[in-house]
């Protein structure tokens, strides 16, 4: 998984908000309710899977962004 500067940048962003969920269910786990907990864990990982894996609309201008660096920022090793 190669992530650039703004894909880590959304990934750290996405787990500020889906490791407290899935701490929750953890914390449900251990105490013996294993269907919430186990709920919460699964939307906690979901919120990280789709993340990665779907393309929205507020991804395009990072892709943009991206790219136009990528073309930018090139050093002779790469032009040769």
């Amino acid at each position: 998984m190669n992530l650039g500067i703004l894909d880590t940048v959304s990934l750290a962003a996405t787990l500020v908000f889906a490791l407290p969920v899935a701490l929750l269910g953890v914390d449900r786990l251990v105490a013996g309710d294993a269907l919430v907990g186990g709920a919460f864990v699964a939307v906690g990982v979901l919120m990280v899977v789709l993340q990665e894996w779907l393309t929205t609309p507020s991804d395009l201008p990072a892709a943009v962004a991206q790219r136009v660096a990528g073309r930018v920022a090139t050093t002779d090793d790469e032009e040769e």
